[in-house]
């Protein structure tokens, strides 16, 4: 995980840019005079406002963030409250859980300002926080986000320079076939099971069970996906609890060396949040151990408890996503895998008509498409391809598309590659390969859409422009070559894709 590549050290700007935030957000509220919990409840603020913002541009990111405490205003007033009300907080509650994970249906602002509600909710139930203390809490997350603020978007803007990496669009469909209303009833019922397990288990720290049931949820579409990351998020607990009986117990509190062990957990949740959803939570846990540490709570039977509150809310995604309009995983990774294969017909097409002598054609944005796509599918197959998964015959499958799909994006990249450069030219064989590309990507997804009409028969060119006499020009024996490497991918991907169709059948 930590030798992972990292174009741009930009993993690692962006967690050390959070921990400078975090810092400063934290010391401001300090330096305000302001009580323990609130600059516990600004520095989650801060962390939460540099963790989820991730909207397209900087100026959408500022915009979202200056409507964070638009929706988290009123919610910590709710949580408070109602806190002496458990019956009406906990409807209340379930109700912000319901329109949180629906507002993801707008994209990253809805999912910014969804996680910052429920959150929001949480950190009273974490602080047992009480009207009386509105106000410092509201000093404290206003002071917090501006201080973050100034870091990201002032002292550190690294988006300015480091444009955000392609984010494909999520899956369409209407009613409860979108898949953000599925799941906003499926991560409700799911809150509802672990709210009443873990209040069951304890009065007071219940909460971690619906903070656990609403973070499986997060970044997932499907049956498989949600189960994984709930068994990550397990192993991520254990192994932070572990460590918190080694570290954060007998610090007792002490704030130099805990604000210090903080720091490193504020690094590590950033730095490891897109390789690894275990090590994640593993930073995650600790730094939860070290904050009940300061507010003097903490103590070797609270981490079992927590590790408790932990499994009820994972068994609550469990039964939600298996009872709850399930979604299956080859039902999402088959509506992937086919964006992704129309994705390479665009690149192709675009390609073709580059070397035809088409200027405004670009193959690069397709291809940045695709690699995008492929991350998505990535995802969608971890399931399949984890290592415990018992069906060997789909592991196989799931392991031998993806090869694939590898395939076909590096035949595209070499392609592009050669599209660009202004002296390739273009003979009449790039316009038979183009279409045997596009048959075998109709024979594998069906027709293709019509905003990637097939280009091959608009081509008209050759190794001497104009005669349609195939030449010796190296760019079109290159572009050949990649063509006809992605022809054989897409044909050996016809294999198990049938294959899978078949065993579902």
């Amino acid at each position: 995980m930590f030798m992972a590549p990292d174009p741009g050290l930009v993993r690692l700007r962006v967690s050390l840019r959070a921990v400078l935030g975090v810092s400063l957000a934290v010391t401001a509220c300090e330096l305000a005079g302001l009580s323990l919990p609130a600059s516990i409840t600004g520095g989650l603020a801060a962390l939460l406002a540099l963790f989820t913002v991730g909207d397209a541009t900087v100026r959408r990111q500022v915009a979202t963030t200056a409507l964070l405490p638009v929706v988290g205003f009123p919610v910590l007033a709710l949580a408070t409250v109602l806190h002496s009300v458990p019956a009406v907080r906990d409807a209340v509650w379930l109700a912000v859980v319901f329109c949180g994970v629906y507002a993801r249906r707008w994209g990253p602002r809805g999912h910014a300002l969804g996680i910052f509600a429920f959150m929001t909710f949480f950190i009273t139930q974490f602080l047992h926080a009480v009207p009386g203390q509105l106000p410092q809490l509201y000093a404290a997350v206003a002071l917090s986000l501006a201080a973050s603020s100034a870091v990201r978007f002032g002292a550190w803007c690294i988006e300015r320079r480091t444009p955000p990496p392609s984010v494909p669009a999520p899956l369409g469909g209407r009613g409860l076939a979108r898949p953000t209303t599925r799941q906003a009833f499926q991560t409700t019922a799911a809150c509802a099971f672990a709210m009443a397990a873990g209040q069951f288990l304890s009065h007071e720290r219940w909460y971690w069970a619906v903070g656990t049931a609403w973070w499986i949820f997060v970044n997932t579409a499907s049956r498989g996906e949600t189960l994984v990351r709930g068994f990550r998020r397990l192993v991520g607990t254990v192994t932070g609890i572990a460590a918190g009986l080694l570290i954060a117990v007998p610090l007792h509190g002490a704030p130099t060396p805990t604000a210090v062990i903080v720091a490193v957990c504020v690094w590590g949740i950033f730095y490891t949040a897109a390789l690894s959803y275990s090590w994640m939570m593993f930073f995650v846990t600790v730094m939860a151990g070290l904050l009940y540490g300061l507010l003097g709570v903490l103590h070797p039977g609270l981490l079992g408890l927590r590790l408790a509150e932990t499994a009820a809310g994972a068994l609550g995604a469990a039964l939600a996503v298996a009872l709850i309009l399930p979604v299956t995983t080859h039902a999402v990774t088959d509506r992937w895998v086919a964006r992704a294969v129309h994705a390479v017909h665009d690149c192709t097409s675009a390609a073709a008509r580059r070397l035809a002598g088409d200027p405004g054609a670009d193959p690069a944005p397709p291809a940045a498409e695709l690699e995008a796509l492929l991350g998505r599918v990535r995802f969608a197959l971890a399931p399949l391809v984890h290592p415990l998964n018992p069906m060997r015959a789909r592991k196989a499958r799931a392991c031998q598309v993806l090869a694939l799909l590898d395939d076909c994006a590096r035949e595209l990249r070499g392609l592009a590659a050669v599209a660009a450069d202004p002296a390739a030219s273009h003979d009449a064989r790039l316009t038979a390969a183009c279409r045997r590309v596009e048959a075998t990507i109709e024979v594998l997804v069906g027709a293709v859409p019509e905003r990637a009409v097939p280009s091959a028969a608009g081509v008209s060119g050759a190794g001497v422009p104009g005669t349609g006499v195939p030449g010796h020009d190296p760019g079109a024996e290159q572009a050949l070559a990649h063509l006809h490497g992605l022809e054989r991918a897409l044909a050996a991907l016809a294999t198990p894709l049938r294959n899978s169709s078949t065993a579902r059948a």
